[in-house]
């Protein structure tokens, strides 16, 4: 049978620290495979930076940063294949892997820059990208699919 999808992503969530979440993101080779990060904009003043890094979210910045920007704008991407899609200045800095590959399994730091000392919001994701279509039979699971 022909796929229609583009991207597919199932998550679940891990923990509710008041400070850092964590989630497992579960994706297929050769999909695109939406990471998702979004954080609260009432008005233009609290469009704010971020960053997505390789590995656990550090005390300040991503460790091995692989996209940023300056709250408008993507100011440095370390690769193509990392794409932010939503709208940032709506607080939508969900991390797209195009053409996901097993490598790009592992752990993924959201980090939104808050005024203030230690207010950053952060997320680790556990991203894990398997040969096979995934099944989700769990009701814990929560599925975004966008078709083409």
């Amino acid at each position: 049978l022909p796929r229609a999808l583009c991207s597919t992503s199932v998550w679940f969530f891990l923990s509710a620290d008041p400070t850092v979440s964590e989630l497992i993101v579960i994706g297929e080779v050769g999909q695109d495979v939406t990471v998702p990060c979004h954080y609260s904009v009432r008005d233009r003043s609290g469009i704010t930076s971020m960053c997505w890094g390789r590995d656990r979210c550090p005390n300040s910045k991503c460790s091995q940063p692989i996209i940023w920007t300056d709250g408008w704008r993507v100011t440095e991407q370390h690769s193509s294949r990392y794409q932010l899609k939503g709208d940032l200045q709506q607080g939508d800095v969900s991390l797209t892997i195009v053409n996901a590959r097993e490598a790009d399994s592992g752990i993924y730091c959201c980090r939104v820059e808050l005024p203030g000392w230690f207010n950053d919001q952060l997320i680790n994701h556990k991203v894990v990208i398997t040969k096979e279509r995934i099944s989700t039979a769990s009701p814990h699971t929560y599925t975004s699919e966008q078709t083409s």
